[in-house]
């Protein structure tokens, strides 16, 4: 008996997904995926072959799941990508407890659809939209994915289904990381090719209220710089006597965000400009002394270009932002200053790189000494990824004050290497078959875009589309070797033609996240079959 093949089997199918609060890093992010396994392995094809589906472990204790259908005799495989993670629901305000509930949460905001923003509320109206968080982003991938693999155990392909659902999308890709090796083995293990790796990610808007339709055959690379700027401190009443951190962030952030510089247009599709992820100072207790250090981290996105271009123009940008600095505080001085007075300290500002500051440290301690205090702090440490990254770099800035002010360029995780199969052969003629389909079938234009905007975990899995050396950024983390390694080679040790159709939903990360129903379960299953069988004949 089929469960996941009509609309209504796959809105009960979502629903049932959704109302694991999977958050990333939560239990429930770890039973969902034991959820996933108990209704596949319910499934008659994996009862008869329970060799085929398989929970795999990731070190932290975390898990993802593979679940093979295989042909008889035959090795062309298709892999099929997906995550059940979803971030955070404080966004909800007083509708958080209904965040993982999308029919009554649909309900009601139909009471209240005046709170609304008026797309949200237009959509609300037809009544062919659900909402809820992960309702797009993506779990009604994961339960189309699920639909496709239920035909493959009935036999409706020529070929072989894998399913990879991973978790850890949403924040460092740790699941998809994982799954490389497993993929390897697998392919040993039963002897597969693998053809093309089919993920189903929703579809990204361009701009607001864009109507467009969009499959895509890559995905977009993304880094996560940071800077720290350590100043000098002084007492509130005597504000010259020193230099603000907070100062120094802001200019450096009004150098970044939204810089049209870092703006990369590749056969008419740009990246968005880079914003600012976090931004805070350090001081941890509230004094009249100025603060010592803050810290910035920039989505930076790209698609082509290299990480050394994208470090020269974050240099470039901390050059422009410490000359403002220094201009801005002796002009400000120069108000408060009377005649003839002249403050003792004159700010200069050194800008450099985390592997600069790293050499700066050994120069004046020594190597093993440096190592002695990174090691310590490493035992003690107590912080995640991003934080522990700002540690590592405050505690090497605080070693070297004599060159002090400073903006430090560093990087964190998580990184994701741009990927792109547009113009291999094989996705060219499964994209144009698809939207051949689609557009007879059902009326619907789907659009070709180059690369998925909103990051995926075909980033791992897919042909790199810069020449970018993944060092260049190894090289500035500080992170890196300290619990966290990112693998020179991760894009080489599996790699495969890639390709992304996925459902249609609206606001992903945001309190308004919904799904369209009828295009996501009436046409997209059929979209996405008869776009298999295609690539089976190819």
């Amino acid at each position: 008996m089929e469960k996941w093949q009509t609309k209504d089997q796959l809105t009960d199918l979502l629903c049932s997904l959704v109302e694991y609060p999977s958050i990333t890093g939560s239990n429930a992010e770890i039973a969902i995926f034991e959820y996933l396994y108990y209704i596949l392995s319910d499934q008659e094809y994996y009862q008869k072959h329970p060799e085929h589906i398989k929970l795999h472990p990731l070190e932290d204790g975390r898990q993802f799941v593979s679940a093979l259908v295989k042909q008889e005799n035959v090795s062309d495989t298709i892999v099929l990508i997906s995550h059940a993670d979803v971030v955070s629901v404080q966004d909800y305000g007083s509708w958080e407890n209904l965040a993982f509930y999308p029919r009554e949460l649909t309900q009601e905001l139909q009471k209240n659809i005046n709170s609304l923003p008026p797309d949200a509320a237009r959509d609300l109206k037809t009544g062919q939209w659900i909402f809820g968080r992960g309702t797009m982003d993506m779990k009604a991938g994961l339960a189309v994915q699920l639909s496709i693999l239920e035909k493959a155990m009935k036999g409706n392909f020529k070929g072989n289904l894998l399913l990879i659902a991973v978790p850890d999308e949403e924040v460092n890709s740790e699941g998809m990381l994982a799954a490389l090796p497993v993929l390897d083995k697998l392919k040993d293990k039963f002897n597969l090719t693998y053809k093309a790796a089919l993920n189903g990610e929703p579809m990204f808007s361009k701009y607001p209220g864009d109507p467009a339709y969009y499959l895509y055959t890559g995905s977009i690379g993304k880094a996560l710089p940071g800077f720290l700027c350590y100043g000098k401190e002084t007492h509130a009443g005597e504000p010259f006597g020193g230099l603000n951190a907070n100062l120094m962030i802001s200019y450096l952030a009004k150098e970044l965000e939204l810089n049209e510089a870092f703006i990369e247009e590749v056969d008419g599709e740009k990246t968005p400009p880079p914003i600012s992820l976090m931004q805070r100072d350090l001081k941890e207790e509230y004094s009249v002394q100025s603060p010592q250090a803050a810290v910035t981290m920039y989505n930076v996105l790209y698609m082509k270009q290299s990480i050394d271009e994208i470090n020269k123009k974050l240099i470039n940008a901390a050059e422009r932002a410490k000359k403002n600095i220094i201009e801005h505080y002796h002009k400000q001085a120069s108000f408060y200053l009377r005649s003839g007075q002249k403050s003792s300290f004159q700010p200069e500002i050194t800008v450099l790189t985390y592997e600069q500051l790293y050499h700066e440290a050994v120069v004046r301690f020594g190597q093993e000494e440096v190592q002695r205090r990174q090691n310590l702090l490493i035992k003690q440490r107590d912080q995640g990824d991003r934080d522990f990254s700002t540690t590592l770099v405050q505690d090497l800035a605080a070693l070297c004050k004599d060159i002090t002010p400073m903006m430090v360029l560093f990087y964190s995780p998580p990184f994701y290497p741009a990927v792109t199969s547009n113009h291999d052969p094989f996705i060219k003629k499964t994209s144009a078959y698809a939207m051949d389909y689609a557009r007879n079938e059902f009326g619907v234009e789907l659009h070709t875009q180059e690369y998925f905007t909103g990051l995926s975990d075909l980033s791992f899995i897919g042909p790199v589309s810069s020449d970018s050396s993944i060092q260049q950024l190894v090289d500035q983390m500080p992170i890196q070797g300290r619990g966290f390694n990112l693998p020179s080679n991760l894009i080489e040790s599996v790699t495969m033609p890639i390709i992304n159709i996925g459902p249609l939903g609206k606001d992903p990360h945001q309190w308004t996240e919904r799904l369209e129903l009828t295009y996501s379960f009436e046409k997209l299953p059929h979209i996405l079959t008869e776009t298999i069988h295609q690539m089976f004949r190819y």
